[in-house]
């Protein structure tokens, strides 16, 4: 079967939000899937879901077995993007904790031999961010930078490290298809 779309989930990361659902909403083909702390991280960025609605499926985190990964079994995504992706969701994937709809996710994209492109909001020891303020400066523990160092080892995933890197990572995947 024809995998036609992009799977992109959004987790309760803050970091570049604003500047990832940007890019998300010039792509077509794209299923959207909103972990509970997602949806309610872009309402205190004060993100209007009727934009992504307006151009994309929104799927969000109500069921405990996350019915909708089972679209990856039937053919229907190309890739997973991640983005942004908080500290926590890394650490469980890396742990092999599926519990949630993102996790879930994550680890039925990987059976499924589908890429993985991962946009971890902890890269460095010392980074600029963005809140619902403007700016701020983060300090990410040793164990938020380790659990990203790992889960760039994981087969079929692949880490980016900026907004830039994160389009052009999925504009290279979606070229590779046509």
């Amino acid at each position: 079967m024809n995998r036609a779309k992009i799977a992109w989930a959004i987790t309760g990361s803050g970091h570049y939000i604003e500047e990832c659902l940007e890019f998300l909403l010039t792509l077509k083909n794209v299923d959207v899937y909103l972990s509970q702390a997602g949806e309610e991280v872009l309402k205190m960025y004060g993100v209007d879901l009727k934009n992504v609605h307006a151009i994309h499926s929104v799927y969000r985190d109500k069921a405990a077995s996350a019915p909708p990964v089972g679209h990856f079994y039937k053919g229907y995504y190309h890739t997973f993007v991640m983005a942004p992706t908080t500290s926590n969701t890394i650490a469980k994937c890396v742990l092999g904790i599926a519990d949630s709809l993102v996790t879930n996710l994550y680890s039925q994209a990987g059976k499924c031999q589908i890429p993985s492109i991962i946009y971890p909001c902890d890269i460095a020891p010392a980074m600029e961010t963005t809140a619902p303020s403007g700016k701020v400066m983060v300090y990410p523990r040793k164990v938020d930078l380790e659990a990203t160092d790992k889960i760039k080892t994981f087969e079929y995933t692949e880490v980016v490290e900026s907004v830039d890197e994160l389009i052009v990572s999925v504009k290279q995947r979606i070229k590779s298809l046509a």
